[in-house]
């Protein structure tokens, strides 16, 4: 087989750059030899990124490798879904050699627009067909890549639409880049992409994929830096026959800071005649530009209305020249090197810079005039929907609305069957734009504007923009009057409620429900009916009626059956095992959430069989199995990248389950490392998934800085999770200050803004409770040391509220069933933290708040051990209380949890339980260990009696150790006693007594 380079150009000797033709050459060498390899290269405009990828194409062809080129143009915000993979397969498709393999992959025949008006079906508008297209093209690919080694180059990725981008995330870490079972790659493949490092502003949709795929094994940055001075000059004087003067070239090399494309720029303009060179860029680019003929002028104003490429046929009928005209101004702009001729019959200019100074150059009436001739030409060539986004591109800048809004429902069309839902959404907006200032006579025929705003919701749904289907949801509604049909009066509805149910507004999503299902009847049975009634169930459910969503679901769900609607089936199977006894968390639930998965599945909706992962995920945390939670967990987060669902509310839970897992499992490092990565490619929304993360490092001494990264949580438009997260942090953060005020009141406020508007209380509450009374536990202790009875009994009652609704809550939770093993822990802990505020530490009910946590979290198990070491203490069993404490330590140490461990050797210390722990100042001390303790609680103005139950030592020994404390510092008073310690460096503001 003969191998070619597709797409590519050809240029003249590349100067410089070995180090980077080495690396790539290298990734290459390592593709053909069957390890898949990516590079993504990065540089600044004009710094020689596409002169590079030319070269290694150039060698990579030459050493039988296939190479296909894609590019990514520039239209604005409307991208063309999948451009530059769908350039590859025209190319492929252009050569007969492939016709057996693009046959075999029918996602060829879809992206490249064989059956183009073919309606997708629920399926695919809810992802399987995208997920589908997805794995088509990574199989046709890798079979590609198994008659000869193949490499993909995609150049200005910065230009992607959001699609293409998904789909280059597919292929790179779940595609034709993954490797086997057993770590072997599987294909001979490589992929270079080119981006413009300068364009991605930190909003840029670019950066959190790139920050992703860096992180793959498969996959390393290049970044293409400036070219030394000495390659500039030479680059300069290999671009001149003659000889040029030393001093213009220095004078080049200067100004040209290392970029080879303004180098050569400023060459040519040296030969203007006036001795200067231009100021600015854009006056650079257009010199060799006003050399040209006046024709050859026209006709690049021409071309840079295309864009970067466009064929010659288009350009012949648009410059509107004779045929020798036309083909003498090309050959100009092609020897000056603006304009470079394709094997595929089309022009490209050099370099985007030159395009876009050209373009900015023409006068407005100019650029709408071209842009207008360029639509009717395309629209001349037939309806193909491919050309739909750019016939709407170009029909807007010329100002033809009326065209502009049918081609943008082309384009809207074209994205849902190539399953590029943010496209979908982009031209349909666009549409909607348009449909006010067009005459209705001239808007197309069969569309009505509120079908078209539910359908720009579900798209925003899909893209995962919720917040914004919600707003189109509610302008759909607006539209709807009493003339309109009561199906789709219905839809709106439960789309609505649907997308108010993913942004946490469930009273408002339980009305639109309910007013759907009154606007359709039952009888006879329909889809519309089904899941309006499946979507009254979830609301039912989250605003806490039972009783509703149970006998409706019941009802519906052999509706589902009957009418063979396997995702609503699933999505009512996920619902009502919610009122199961046990629910999600019993092996009969979870056989039922198995079952509604390959339901959803089988009709290929993603978002209804992520639901069912994300609950299943959720049982087996609840249930305590923490190890098959993160294989759920794991296998969601797959399906939600494979679907293209990574922003998805369901997926966005998971990862916060993936992270409360490993927390909770001990692997703070792992949960740290994964948090990390996990905010570079989230969305704003979600920051709460590195909850855990933020237990971490509070754990770890990072108070303050965790407490800021709490209350920015909270900043934002209401987010039960993010507010969740912040409750968790913000309440044990001022448990472990001792502020039991503070703990108290953030509990209040917290709770009362996670209680949902049917008035249940979240299954948080619980562990908020826990938290907040270890502070009240503490300050109840130290009021009744202080004979304070009174202030410790009102703390008391506090206490009592509080665990009172910890009852409620573990016992009801909000679905009405009995919390799990993590629920039923925290309500141990509490239980235990209520006895020591009324009565004081008792080690039976601590040793059962550390059974309650041996279903897997270790550090909630360290603190609570650490409270039954004091238990024990107290109550002078002091060999277990010494077991206990080292158990602790060694937790602790192995966690770096630095709070408790400072803690744990703080008890080691005054209840001399062993040894191992920094025992002295650093002066040496005429006083003895337990001496050191006395003092230091001397200094904090204690009584014989408050030091003795400190210290777990009675009163009368506590007066014996003051009473030789006072003998040995030579002093006549506790007072004096404190101040000779303070003067001989005994202790001091920085460190304690006991060192």
């Amino acid at each position: 087989m003969d191998h070619m380079v597709y797409g590519a150009f050809t240029a003249g000797p590349l100067v410089g750059r070995g180090d980077e033709v080495a690396r790539l050459s290298g990734a290459l060498r390592r593709a053909r030899d069957g390890e898949g390899r990516a590079v993504l290269v990065a540089g600044d405009a004009g710094v020689g990124k596409t002169r590079l990828l030319e070269e290694i194409a150039g060698r990579a062809a030459g050493d039988g490798m296939t190479v296909l080129t894609g590019h990514c143009v520039d239209l604005g915000d409307a991208g063309l879904p999948y451009l530059p993979f769908t350039e590859m397969l025209g190319a492929l498709a252009a050569d007969e050699r492939f016709a057996p393999v693009l046959a075999a992959h029918p996602a060829a025949e879809r992206l490249l627009g064989a059956g183009g008006a073919e309606e997708p079906d629920a399926a695919e508008r809810s992802g399987g067909g995208r997920l589908r297209l997805f794995e088509g093209m990574a199989a046709l690919l890798a079979e590609v890549a198994g008659r000869a080694p193949l490499l993909l180059v995609l150049e200005d990725l910065h230009w992607a639409d959001q699609s293409s981008r998904d789909l280059l995330r597919f292929l790179l870490s779940r595609g034709v880049l993954q490797r086997a079972a057993g770590g072997a790659p599987t294909h001979r493949l490589a992929l270079l992409a080119s981006y413009r490092a300068d364009d991605l502003h930190r909003r840029h949709p670019l950066r959190p994929l790139l920050a992703e795929l860096v992180r793959l094994p498969s996959v390393e940055r290049l970044e293409l830096r400036p070219m030394p001075d000495t390659d500039v000059a030479a680059l300069v004087r290999g671009l001149r026959e003659t000889p040029l003067p030393e001093a213009t070239v220095r004078r080049i090399v200067e100004r040209a800071e290392g970029n080879a494309f303004y180098a050569e720029e400023l060459l040519a303009a040296t030969g203007t005649g006036d001795g200067g060179v231009p100021a600015g860029l854009a006056d650079v680019l257009l010199i060799r530009f006003e050399q040209l003929s006046d024709i050859a002028q026209q006709v690049l104003r021409t071309a840079a209305v295309a864009g970067r490429r466009v064929a010659h046929e288009i350009l012949r009928e648009a410059v509107g020249l004779p045929d020798d005209a036309l083909e003498d101004a090309l050959r100009e702009a092609v020897g000056r090197q603006l304009l470079l001729p394709g094997d595929d019959g089309t022009y490209r200019f050099r370099h985007a810079l030159a395009r876009e100074a050209v373009y900015a150059d023409l006068l407005p009436g100019e650029r709408s005039r071209l842009h207008g001739a360029y639509a009717r030409l395309l629209a001349a060539r037939g309806p193909a929907p491919e050309t739909a986004a750019e016939r709407a591109h170009h029909y807007r800048e010329s100002h033809d609305l009326a065209e502009a809004l049918t081609a943008s429902l082309e384009a809207a069309d074209h994205a849902r069957r190539v399953g590029a839902p943010a496209e979908e959404l982009w031209h349909l907006e666009t549409a909607l734009e348009l449909w006010s200032v067009v005459a209705p006579a001239a808007r197309p025929d069969g569309v009505e504007r509120i079908a078209l705003t539910l359908r720009a919701a579900g798209a925003a749904a899909h893209a995962g923009q919720g917040h914004r289907a919600v707003a189109l949801n509610r302008s759909a509604l607006a539209d709807v009057g009493a003339d309109t049909d009561s199906e789709l009066a219905a839809r709106v509805r439960y789309a609505l409620a649907g997308n108010l149910l993913r942004v946490d507004s469930q009273t408002a999503a339980f009305a639109y429900s309910s007013e759907a299902l009154e606007l359709i009847p039952a009888d006879p049975p329909s889809p519309t009916w089904v899941w309006a009634a499946a979507t009254h169930v979830l609301a039912a459910w989250m605003t806490g009626d039972s009783r509703t969503a149970l006998e409706v679901g019941r009802r519906a769900l052999p509706v589902a059956e009957r009418l063979g609607i396997l995702d609503a089936q699933a999505d009512l199977l996920i619902s009502l095992v919610a009122f199961e006894s046990g629910g999600r968390r019993t092996p009969e639930g979870r056989e039922r959430l198995q079952e509604a998965r390959e339901l959803a599945r089988g009709a290929g909706n993603a978002p209804v069989e992520m639901r069912a992962l994300f609950n299943l995920a959720v049982g087996c945390f609840e249930g305590g199995d923490l190890e098959e939670c993160l294989s759920w967990v794991a296998e969601g987060l797959d399906r939600a990248r494979r679907a293209g669902l990574l922003s998805s509310p369901y997926a966005l839970e998971l990862r916060y389950l993936r992270l409360l897992a490993l927390y909770t499992l001990g692997r703070w490092d792992a949960c740290v490392a994964a948090a990390r990565e996990d905010t570079e490619v989230l969305p704003a929304a979600g920051g709460f998934t590195a909850g855990p993360a933020l237990y971490v490092r509070l754990a770890r001494g990072e108070t303050a800085a965790v407490e800021a990264a709490a209350e920015v949580l909270m900043s934002g438009p209401f987010d039960w999770m993010a507010h969740l997260v912040a409750a968790i942090v913000l309440v044990d953060a001022a448990a472990l200050r001792g502020d039991a005020e503070g703990a108290v009141d953030r509990l209040r406020t917290l709770v009362r803004k996670l209680t949902d508007e049917a008035g249940t209380p979240p299954d948080v509450a619980v562990r908020l409770v826990a938290l907040a009374l270890s502070a009240v536990a503490d300050r109840a202790a130290a009021l009744r040391l202080s004979g304070d009875t009174a202030g410790a009994a009102r703390w008391a009652e506090t206490a009592e509220e509080f665990v009172g609704l910890a009852r409620t809550v573990a016992r009801y939770g909000q679905t009405g069933t009995p919390q799990g093993p993590e629920g039923m822990a925290w309500l141990a802990r509490a239980e235990a933290e209520l006895v020591r505020t009324v009565t004081g530490p008792d080690p039976a009910v601590w040793e059962r708040a550390v059974a309650a946590f041996a279903f897997g979290d270790r550090y909630e198990g360290a603190r609570c051990r650490l409270r039954l070491a004091e238990a024990l203490l107290v109550a002078e069993r002091r060999e277990e209380a010494a077991a206990e404490a080292r158990e602790v330590r060694e937790t602790a140490r192995a966690l770096g949890a630095s709070v408790l461990l400072e803690r744990v050797d703080a008890l080691i210390r005054r209840g001399r339980l062993g040894d191992g722990v920094p025992d002295g100042p650093a002066v040496p001390s005429p006083l003895t260990a337990r001496e050191r303790d006395v003092l230091r609680l001397l200094t904090l103005g204690r009584s014989n009696r408050q030091i003795g139950e400190e210290l777990f030592i009675t009163g009368k020994t506590a007066s014996v150790h003051v009473s030789n404390i006072l003998a040995k510092l030579g002093a006549a008073s506790r007072t004096e006693a404190v101040a000779i310690a303070y003067q001989r460096e005994l202790i001091g503001p920085d460190r304690t007594a006991s060192g």
